[in-house]
């Protein structure tokens, strides 16, 4: 098997990367990531980051995982259906707008009994302190990223919960590509181009050092949404 062999020198090839961004820009128009379900549950993600994360439930195999945004629920299936096979661990999810359609299929789903979902915006203080509150006496927990997709309110949450990040886990930053689309790619949304989650991690990362951005995850997948967005926590 080969494992690692490669992945630094896929990451140093530029016309590799060219490809992978020119991909990742041209399969937008068609809505690529809203393509795929998860056990029967919109995703709305790449396959390839899906890989990814799996990789590291399976590695490191959290007590918790929170993620913001749920959108229709797949992704907190997924994450449940990792954790269920290796038998242990409950997912939180967290989004200002829970669909009363969504969170019904989310909640009679076979695998739901791992998930508590919040409804609310995840920068609110009331909704942080439940976060923590959740969150208190769990070994070992994940965080996924992905609801609203400012810099502003992604810097928040930077701030607001990479505390509860424990050593050798990660902070996954999802979107961090918007930086890299043509400008006029999100013209209806409040972000874009010098606004968005990967400028947020930018920012984050000067005055934070219990995190780097784990380029091996981005340098082996070549086609993910997440670019610089892996963090990898490395210290108490």
């Amino acid at each position: 098997m080969i494992e690692g062999e490669y992945i630094d020198d896929m990451g140093e090839d530029k016309k590799l990367k060219e490809l992978s961004t020119k991909f990742i820009i041209d399969s937008a128009k068609y809505k690529y990531s809203y393509h795929f379900t998860w056990l029967g549950m919109p995703i709305i993600q790449f396959p390839q980051d899906m890989i990814a994360v799996q990789e590291l439930i399976w590695k490191i195999k959290p007590d918790l995982i929170i993620e913001t945004g749920i959108a229709h629920g797949g992704s907190l299936i997924f994450s449940a259906s990792i954790l269920e096979i290796i038998g242990n661990g409950k997912v939180l999810g967290i989004d200002i707008d829970i669909r009363e359609h969504n969170k019904i299929e989310i909640e009679k789903h076979a695998l739901s009994k791992r998930i508590t979902m919040i409804e609310g915006s995840s920068i609110d203080e009331k909704i942080s302190k439940q976060i923590y509150d959740f969150a208190e006496g769990e070994k070992t927990v994940l965080i996924i990223l992905d609801s609203n997709h400012t810099h502003e309110h992604v810097l928040k949450e930077l701030q607001l919960y990479s505390k509860l990040v424990t050593n050798g886990s990660y902070l996954i930053v999802f979107d961090t590509s918007i930086e890299d689309m043509p400008e006029d790619s999100f013209v209806n949304r409040s972000w874009g181009k010098g606004n968005n989650p990967k400028t947020a991690v930018w920012e984050f990362l000067k005055n934070n050092d219990r995190f780097k951005i784990d380029k091996k995850i981005q340098n082996k997948l070549l086609i993910t949404v997440a670019p610089d967005g892996y963090l990898k926590c490395i210290k108490d």
